[in-house]
């Protein structure tokens, strides 16, 4: 995206209902350079990003599309300063309970990628009350990404499928993509046709390595807690732009 599409207005109607992304993804970069650019501390900018993650739930929701993927909190977020693990791991808490009843009146269900179980208790409570209380919503599935790691993912799965052949559950001629996909984090999910990274930094982090191998990829300039609802209409219209292709060429796509 250029800088001039970071100004320039585009609505809801502006975009093709019939060629609307099923899954979106969303590194959601940029909060702490909008803190410092501020002169705040760091966790006042993941919290202005909160409000964010509000806004692009509700516009996701009424466009139909079918998954919204958040990079929450990463395996190698661990690595930050101690006190911004905690900032992050309180926030996440507060923003799952005061977010609860606005999800549910927009019929939006959480799911969860990553090893949330190895999250403080109290989080692991919070966001099983999540599952619970959004689990009958028959709308937009909010997946967050919550101590994923894309590598890890990958290992995961294949230790998994190693340990079913072992106890001859599975044979190795049984693998195939469907199968494995089943032991993803994200099995039952599409992959993401959409992939979004704010605040204009070009590479995916360790995010749905397996997943994004045919995504269109959209880096906007805009800092997180910046983006607005029309810089999210931007990246969808700039998604319809394109040719998917899969491999096959643009003459192969026109017949």
């Amino acid at each position: 995206m250029s800088g001039d599409a970071q100004i320039e207005q585009v609505a809801a109607d502006d975009l093709d209902p019939g060629r609307m992304p099923r899954h979106v993804a969303i590194v959601m970069d940029g909060n702490g350079r909008w803190a410092k650019k501020k002169g705040r501390p760091r966790q006042v900018g993941h919290r202005a990003g909160v409000h964010t993650v509000r806004e692009i739930v509700k516009a996701a929701s009424e466009l139909g599309i079918e998954v919204l993927t958040l990079f929450a909190f990463s395996t190698e977020n661990w690595n930050r300063p101690k006190w911004e693990v905690t900032s992050l791991m309180r926030l996440i808490i507060q923003s799952i309970r005061g977010e609860i009843a606005e999800i549910n009146r927009n019929n939006v269900k959480i799911t969860v990628s990553g090893r949330w179980d190895e999250l403080p208790a109290a989080n692991q409570q919070a966001i099983m009350f999540a599952l619970k209380k959004t689990g009958h919503n028959t709308g937009l599935k909010l997946n967050l990404a919550l101590n994923y790691g894309g590598r890890r993912e990958i290992i995961e799965a294949t230790r998994r499928i190693a340990e079913d052949i072992q106890e001859g559950k599975l044979t190795p001629d049984a693998i195939n993509e469907p199968l494995f996909e089943s032991y993803l984090y994200t099995a039952g999910l599409p992959d993401p046709d959409l992939f979004i990274r704010t605040s204009g930094e070009m590479r995916i982090s360790n995010f749905l390595l397996y997943q994004l191998a045919y995504t269109e990829i959209v880096v906007s300039p805009v800092l997180w807690p910046e983006f607005t609802r029309q810089h999210f209409y931007q990246t969808i219209r700039e998604y319809q732009s394109r040719e998917r292709r899969f491999g096959r060429t643009g003459d192969q796509m026109s017949h």
